[in-house]
This record gives C-alpha cells, structure tokens and sequence, in this order.
C-alpha cells in the first residue's frame, strides 16, 4: 500500500536505455530528491520501482557530477541515468523545484522574447519597410548603342554612337505608390500587435490553467492524506470491535481513489505545463510553482467591454486601415493611365565625308514621346479597386459584428462560471466542511456510521474540484473578454505584401 502511494504521490517512471560497453544495464530515473548531503556528496531520492531491479523505495545515491549536486534542493524533481548494481546518478538534471516561483509578467516577457511567431513580425516589419522604400524609387535610366547607315552607303560613311533614355513619371503616381506601400506597413504593424496581444493572452489563459492544476494537485494531495487517515482510523476502530471489516475495506478503496485521483491531477498539470513551455518559446523550461491569485477573479461588464472592445480591438483597427488602403488604391489606379514623358538624347559619330574629305564628326539628336492611353486607361483595376473599397467597408462592419458576437458569447460563459465560484465559496463550500468535520467527529466518537463520513468526504472534495474548475473557467472567459478574444500565440502574424505590377495582394491574417 505505502509503495502504491509513493508512486502516485511522486508520479515516477523509469525507462530502460542502452546499455554501456561494460554490459551493464542503464536506466532513466525520474524521482524526488528528499535529502541533500553535499558533504558527503549525496542525495536520498524516492524512485518508483524498475522492474527486473528495485521497487519504490528512499535510497542514498552518490551524484557523478558534483556541479550539479550544488544545484538541487530537497523537494526537487530530477532526473538522471543509472546503471543496474551502480548506486550513482549521472547526468543528473532537476525537472521541477518547488524553490523556484515564476509569476505572470516573468512568462509573459519569456513568451515576448522566444516565441519565434515574434521574430516573425519583425521580419515582416523589415519586408514592409523595405517595400515603402521601393515604392518611392525612381525608374532607372536606359543607356545603350546607336547605329545607322553603318556600312557607309554611297558616301563611305556612317553613324555610330549611343543614346540615354529616361521616364519622366507625371501624375503623381510614385507618391500614390508610396502611400499604398505605407498604409500596408501600417497594417503590417497593425497585424504585429495582433501577433503580440495573441502571445499574451494565450500566456494569461495557460498561467492560470497551470494554477489551477497546481491547486487541484494540492486538493488531491489533502484528500490522500485524509483518506489515509481514514483508513488508520477504521483500522484503529476494527481492533476494538467499533468498525466492521466492510468499513475498513471501504476506506483501502477510498485511499486508492484518492491516489488515483492525485496520479491524474499530476498528469495533467505536467501535460498543462507543457503546453505552456510551448507557447512561452521553451518547451524544456523546467516546471516550477506559480505564483498567482486564483480567486482573484477579474469583475467585468459588459457594456463597458464592448466599447472597449470597439473602440481598442486591434482587429477593427486593421479593417478601418484595409479600408483606408483600398481607397488609396482607387487613387493609385486613376493615376496610372497619366503618361509619362520618355525623353532620349542620342549622341553618335557621323562618318560621312564632307566635300572636304572630312568626316561630319560628332552629331546629337533627341526624341520625346508619351504613351497615349487610348485603349487600355487601366479602367478594369479602377473598377477592381472601386469594389475592393466596398468589400473593406463591408469587412469592417463583418468584425464589428463578429466581435460582439463572441463578446456576448463569452460574457455568457464569464457571468455563468463567476456566479458559480461566487456560490461555491461563500455558501456550498462552508457547509460542507462544516458536515464533513462534524460527521468525523462523530464518528471518532463511535456516534455515527463511516458511510456518513464518506458521502460527506466525496461531497466536500467534489465541491473543491468544481471550485477549482469555476475559477479556472472565469479567469479563461475574462482573459478573452479583456485580450479581445485573441488567442493562440503560435499561429503565424499576418503580413501585407505588394506583388509590384498588376495591383495589391493582401497577406493573410489569422483567424481566431
């Protein structure tokens, strides 16, 4: 019974590995750390059993490495590897330590500096600024050779030489380039906050997932103790005739729930822990406490969210720019038709011979010309752009709409989950406890039956873990409401790209 709860309170495996050249056996040990000797250069730890080798037990291992004996703790969960018949660790490394205390703004600033989807927006800044500087840039000039009659014809003569061309851009037509390319950096930086607000907010929402796995593991912890208690207590009674064998094995599977119990809540805290390390950008972050209030609840309205919401969403910010850019567009499309001056200047040796003998030597021409938009007066991409100012106003009402929707949604979820933790702690909660102590104070006394004691056990840790649940499910629905509903921080940042000729591309922006 005593290695069955060892192994669930600790939640330890071992995992064979290849074994050493010597033939010996190696292993992986996860285990907690109970005692540190770094005198004698040595750590108690409590392993789970391996099978073919030792069952769960408290043993004192010598440490391979002495650097990493100066960095465990007593109540640190490591791992290491041993070989079968070698009571040494090596390569010893601590998973978790209860000595270590990571609060919010710590991982947030974690999350802002390795999530790589935030390397991401800074590229996509750079991809931005360097296509408004683009935009802005003068045609090149054309520089090239001229020849005419250059066997001579008649005279024996010729003309050769080269010529410079350049587009003289009228209209204003670079400065509406720009402005498109500036606007789309814009929504480029639009779509960086975006990017930003989605890491915090999925942060936020983790970090108190993991603290709600982190109470609910210390829940499960108490109600192994008390079933513990239980059991000892029935077996105390069963030796002086006051409890009946039915009692005393109802209480062994009680204890055995509970173990049960605190193994799953372990697990999953370890599996939230995970994920977490994953959105912060380290996934071999070593687990650590939290530090937080969980029934700091946030208090929310929601008239005054919605406002908010419409007025600071950074999603209406990005609607309101597309519509501002598809105007701009509609400028730079009316634009484009406006010819521009192609001005050449040519200059070339003439090698006719004049009545003297001497050649005509150095000659220059020039020609101007425009293109005459008789045909094609770019009349489809004004029309395209025409439609596309319609379809970005449209989009805008489409998020306006879109937002209130899910605030309304989720302020259902919020008020429903605060009123419910509300409930739970000052009226069921009480209560139960009240009946639960009384029904083991009377049955202590001989003067009630276990069974009472039981059903009021299993109601007053039911009424835990449902708390729990109600304030883990408020602080999600409130960390929505205030992050606009953004979440997760690895999907990739949208991005605003012109593909130069034939018009403006949107870059595609995460959906929620």
């Amino acid at each position: 019974m005593k290695a069955i709860l060892a192994s669930a309170i600790i939640g330890l495996s071992w995992i064979p590995i290849q074994a050493q050249s010597s033939g010996k056996k190696s292993f992986v040990l996860y285990g907690k750390v109970e005692a540190v000797d770094t005198a004698a250069k040595r750590l108690t730890v409590t392993n789970e059993p391996i099978a073919g080798w030792m069952d769960t037990m408290t043993m004192s291992y010598a440490v391979g490495d002495e650097d990493a004996l100066q960095r465990v703790n007593a109540g640190d969960r490591v791992t290491a590897k041993v070989y079968e018949g070698d009571l040494t660790l090596y390569d010893l490394q601590v998973v978790s330590s209860p000595h270590v205390v990571l609060r919010l703004d710590e991982l947030e600033k974690m999350a802002l500096a390795s999530n790589p989807t935030m390397a991401q927006v800074r590229a996509n800044l750079q991809v931005a600024s360097g296509l408004v500087r683009q935009a802005g840039l003068y045609p090149n000039p054309v520089a090239g050779y001229y020849s005419d009659q250059v066997r001579g014809g008649l005279y024996g003569g010729g003309e050769q030489g080269g010529f410079i061309s350049q587009d003289i851009v009228l209209g204003g037509k670079l400065g509406a380039a720009r402005r498109v390319a500036l606007l789309q950096a814009n929504e480029t930086a639009t779509s960086g906050e975006v990017q930003r607000l989605r890491i915090q907010n999925n942060v936020r929402a983790l970090f108190y997932e993991v603290l709600a796995a982190q109470r609910m593991v210390e829940v499960r912890q108490n109600l192994v103790k008390l079933a513990g208690d239980a059991v000892v207590t029935s077996e105390e009674l069963g030796n002086v005739g006051q409890a009946d064998r039915p009692d005393i094995l109802q209480a062994e599977v009680e204890q055995e729930q509970a173990a049960v119990g605190l193994r799953v809540a372990q697990q999953n805290l370890e599996a939230s822990w995970r994920v977490m390390a994953a959105v912060v950008g380290k996934p071999d972050l070593p687990r650590a406490n939290l530090e937080g209030d969980l029934e700091a609840i946030p208090e929310l309205n929601y008239s005054e969210w919605t406002a908010a919401a419409l007025r600071d969403s950074p999603e209406v910010k990005l609607a309101q720019q597309g519509v501002e850019r598809a105007e701009a567009e509609l400028v730079e499309a009316r634009k484009a038709p406006i010819p521009d001056l192609q001005i050449t200047g040519i200059f070339y040796q003439n090698y006719e011979a004049l009545p003297n003998g001497k050649p005509a030597g150095l000659m220059g021409g020039a020609q101007v010309g425009i293109q005459l938009p008789v045909f094609d007066r770019n009349q489809g991409n004004i029309a395209a752009a025409k439609a596309r100012i319609e379809n970005a106003k449209q989009n805008l009402v489409r998020v306006k709409l879109e937002l209130q929707r899910n605030l309304a949604d989720l302020f259902r979820g919020y008020d429903s989950a605060r009123v419910t933790a509300e409930q739970y702690k000052t009226q069921m909660l009480p209560r139960a406890q009240q009946a639960y102590e009384m029904y083991r104070s009377n049955y202590r006394k001989m003067a009630g039956a276990y069974p009472q004691v039981l059903i009021s056990q299993r109601t007053l840790f039911q009424l835990q873990t449902d708390y729990i649940q109600a304030l883990e499910n408020t602080w999600q629905s409130g960390l929505l409401i205030r992050g606009f509903g953004l979440t997760d921080g690895l999907v990739a940042p949208g991005i605003m790209v012109s593909p130069g000729a034939g018009g403006t591309v949107p870059g595609s922006y995460p959906v929620r």
